[in-house]
């Protein structure tokens, strides 16, 4: 019985906590909307997984602490896995672009390092609209890539 508590608990847990970081992850890049700032995000998602955590502990009869580290754990595990997924994909999109003569394989090279370095799109020195555009031209011999898009 414990043991089908304890796969209820991760299973809701899971889903919980990919509904809850979503939201967060997309209101914390458009701070010119009065949208918080990613440390008010990060402590606003905290705050929510903790209470996510009592509640569920609460209704399953399990320790909070336990659930709150599953959760933690859980959310880890996902955030890695899907951004592999995305960093994949990417590079699939860019070795076509790179296929159809679209950009260069330096070009290519440079935006995955972009991407697996965590570095935000068209924030390379220059000015960066909302959408990771690029005003001005590119510097020292500095590609004109102003953004992961590659479709």
């Amino acid at each position: 019985m414990n043991r089908t508590k304890t796969m209820t608990a991760a299973a809701v847990a899971a889903g919980a906590a990919l509904a809850l970081g979503v939201p967060t992850l997309a209101s914390a890049d458009d701070e010119s909307q009065g949208a918080p700032s990613a440390v008010e995000a990060e402590e606003r998602h905290t705050e929510m997984r903790t209470e996510l955590a009592e509640r569920l502990a609460d209704e399953l009869g399990l320790d909070a602490e336990e659930v709150d580290a599953a959760l933690e754990k859980v959310t880890g595990e996902l955030r890695e896995e899907h951004a592999a997924e995305r960093l994949a994909a990417l590079e699939e999109r860019l070795d076509a672009a790179v296929e159809e003569g679209r950009i260069t394989r330096e070009e290519a090279d440079a935006m995955l390092e972009r991407a697996e370095s965590g570095e935000p799109r068209g924030h390379r020195g220059g000015f960066g609209g909302p959408h990771g555009g690029r005003h001005g031209g590119a510097t020292d011999g500095e590609a004109e890539t102003s953004s992961y898009r590659v479709v």
